[in-house]
């Protein structure tokens, strides 16, 4: 599909033709050779487009092209654009613009248009309210199924999903919904009160989008309606806007677990210097925090002296610890995250991770002991390094636990004493173990 569009551009001199073979191309299709096209192309495609094609491909393309296209296009080819935006994505659009760009939009949209996104701009940035959209069927409970139908048909051009209906009195009160398949298998005499599903699941609009994505995962609803402080609906939340909260949280917490703070663009879009500033903080905290199992090193150099055997297990033995908490973190982490793990479920989870790591650790003692022998240690140094690894996958799991219930307790992202900064506090802890363990066993 490379340089489909510049082909057409090249090859199709008649305006109308030109027109009509980019119309029927997919927005998706349009938006990815766009994205790969100079500022003048992209212009020119865009010019070409439908008001409802060109604002379609507008919402695919990646924040520096809509920028670029923004600037080179005219006052009135702005409202036109924006205007025909969903609102949701108009409203994403605006909050990654710099401030110049968007004085110029909001100088350009219609003043009703203007005011719901101002509005919108006011829910807090992980809000429901923030990435909800307004353009959704609303119905009234006396209404026919033929005239609900006569409705939709009306109106339906213009909204993101009319699979689903949203039932609402004078004072826009949900009361209920009804799928579009409903209706079609009804009688057109019936009223939509009587086929309409009254016990609706609903979002509020300050609640976290994290609890949205929860909802959607356990009900697998194609939209989820949002109501204010009072049950008034207000918007809707659909599928696709929640997909792409889900790869934001999964990116964002991968981030956190590899110690680097959260940063928005692309990476090939981020400058040298902003990774560096993300970066840079926590591999100092870690660096620092790190210096301790040098001070505890320190605490046992005569035993060290005594038997330097010891130190070559060493990096074994933190190793197997930072690995075995890693694991117990990571799926106690990605079970809250699916709420299949609670914060009053904490007993439960340390019983099983006690359970699991004692199983691990035997296995593993058997291994390690027989590495020992093997390497010829002698038996009391192949006792105690055997001891110390089942003591370090014990303390490690049960740590792993501990710290990722304690953040969520403490309202923290579980995610944030993942991986580097757990493996700093189990290498402390293995340390000490394997240290007294050795003066107990071996008498150094």
């Amino acid at each position: 599909m490379a340089n489909e569009i510049r082909g057409l551009l090249a090859q199709v001199s008649d305006r109308t033709e030109l027109k009509a073979q980019l119309g029927a191309m997919n927005v998706v299709h349009i938006a990815e050779e766009l994205e790969e096209m100079d500022k003048p192309e992209v212009v020119k495609v865009i010019r070409l487009l439908s008001k409802n094609k060109a604002a379609e491909t507008f919402a695919c393309l990646d924040s520096d092209v809509q920028q670029g296209i923004i600037e080179a296009i005219a006052d009135s080819e702005i409202g036109s654009i924006i205007d025909e935006l969903f609102l949701d994505d108009a409203v994403d659009f605006i909050e990654e613009m710099p401030a110049d760009v968007v004085n110029r939009v909001l100088a350009n949209v219609t003043r009703e248009r203007r005011n719901l996104i101002n509005q919108f701009l006011k829910y807090p940035e992980d809000s429901a309210g923030s990435i909800m959209t307004i353009e959704y069927v609303e119905l009234k409970s006396e209404m026919t199924v033929a005239s609900a139908f006569a409705q939709i048909l009306s109106t339906g051009y213009d909204k993101e999903t009319i699979y689903t209906c949203y039932i609402t009195n004078a004072a826009k009160t949900l009361l209920g919904q009804v799928s579009a398949k409903d209706l079609l298998l009804s009688e057109q005499e019936k009223t939509v009160g009587e086929i309409m599903e009254q016990n609706v699941v609903f979002a509020r609009t300050n609640d976290d989008k994290e609890e949205l994505m929860a909802i959607f995962r356990k009900y697998g609803f194609l939209a989820i309606p949002i109501v204010d402080s009072e049950d008034h609906l207000v918007g809707i939340v659909t599928y696709d806007d929640a997909f792409t909260i889900q790869e934001e949280e999964a990116t964002e917490d991968f981030e956190k677990m590899a110690a680097i703070t959260p940063f928005e663009n692309d990476y090939l879009k981020t400058g040298v210097i902003q990774l560096s500033k993300n970066r840079i903080p926590w591999l100092m905290f870690l660096m620092i925090f790190g210096t301790l199992t040098d001070q505890l090193t320190k605490l046992f150099e005569d035993s060290l002296a005594i038997m330097p055997a010891l130190v070559a297990f060493i990096p074994m033995l933190m190793n197997t610890g930072g690995n075995a908490g890693t694991q117990s973190s990571t799926l106690i982490i990605r079970g809250m995250a699916l709420d299949e793990i609670q914060t009053s479920d904490i007993g439960k989870v340390l019983a099983k991770e006690l359970f699991v790591s004692l199983q691990c650790g035997i296995v593993l003692v058997i291994a390690s002991y027989v590495c020992v022998i093997i390497f010829g240690e002698g038996f009391m140094v192949a006792v105690t390094v055997s001891l110390a690894v089942l003591a370090t996958i014990v303390m490690s799991n049960i740590t792993g636990t501990l710290l990722t219930f304690g953040a969520r307790a403490l309202k923290m992202d579980p995610a944030i004493i993942a991986a580097p900064l757990l493996t700093n506090i189990v290498d402390c802890g293995a340390l000490v173990v394997y240290f007294v363990l050795a003066k107990a066993i071996l008498k150094v």
